[in-house]
């Protein structure tokens, strides 16, 4: 891949980030506002919203994926680093590269399959909301996207630096 194409990899990663950055804004103050709109109903009118309860239970799966995309993009995900840190600089690049590598395909895999999910309950509808399952589940291989959006990212900004510090082409 020229270098070229991977900046603009890394840009599509940046830029697709900072979306999701605002739509995880969009999604938790969607969800706070429907749990206080059905606390407020229930305790104060005496009235329940039948719908309330499952959509705020979607927009938490949707804000849950969209998030962890988020905080892979910014690598803040959890790890257990106490090995890690104690390895050579050398050796700490290559472990990053093949945990991304691992990642990448982990990724794949969550495409692959959150689309044939999403295709096989594509008749089904929510009970509350009526909205379509596959709508709700599309969020699996839509995460699963901009995972490997970011991790291609990082996987060309390492082998990147890697051949800057060493010289070769």
């Amino acid at each position: 891949m020229g270098p070229k194409a991977a900046g603009t990899i890394q840009r599509l990663s940046r830029y697709c980030n900072h979306y999701a950055e605002y739509f995880l804004l969009l999604l938790g103050v969607s969800m706070t506002a429907t749990v206080i709109l059905q606390v407020f109903c229930r305790y104060a009118l005496n009235h329940s919203l039948f719908w309330s309860e499952e959509l705020a239970r979607y927009l938490l799966v949707w804000l849950t994926f969209i998030g962890a995309t988020v905080a892979y993009h910014r690598n803040m995900h959890p790890g257990v680093d106490v090995i890690f840190k104690r390895l050579q600089r050398k050796n700490r690049t290559r472990i990053r590269y093949l945990v991304h590598l691992f990642s990448l395909f982990f990724f794949l895999i969550l495409i692959w399959y959150g689309f044939s999910f999403a295709y096989f309950i594509r008749a089904q509808t929510t009970p509350a909301l009526s909205l379509p399952k596959w709508l709700v589940f599309s969020i699996i291989p839509l995460s699963g996207l901009l995972f490997t959006l970011h991790c291609v990212a990082f996987l060309y900004r390492g082998s990147q630096q890697k051949t800057s510090s060493t010289g070769a082409p």
